[in-house]
């Protein structure tokens, strides 16, 4: 379990991301590079981070279903993830 501070920060950081996004695009089309730079540090989309929406995990993010990989096999174990069950040879 991540600590909520973490978990936190990461949603603050997406919702500055999606704030200045298109302020972004028109500074980058214009190629005003003084104006990015003026921009807040966390309004960069590299700087978010993909967090298992659950735990808060940081590692072993899977992306197609936006959790880690060890809350997808207990939920998988589990049936809770649709169309996904646990292979046997």
């Amino acid at each position: 379990m991540a600590k909520e501070s973490m978990k936190a920060r990461e949603v603050k950081r997406k919702r500055m991301v999606e704030k200045f996004a298109a302020k972004r695009d028109r500074l980058k089309a214009e190629g005003d590079s003084t104006g990015l730079q003026k921009l807040p540090r966390n309004a960069s989309p590299i700087r978010m981070h993909n967090r298992c929406s659950l735990t808060g995990r940081p590692k072993g993010y899977m992306r197609q279903f936006g959790i880690s990989r060890i809350t997808f096999r207990e939920m998988a174990l589990k049936g809770l993830i649709p169309g996904v069950k646990k292979a046997s040879w």
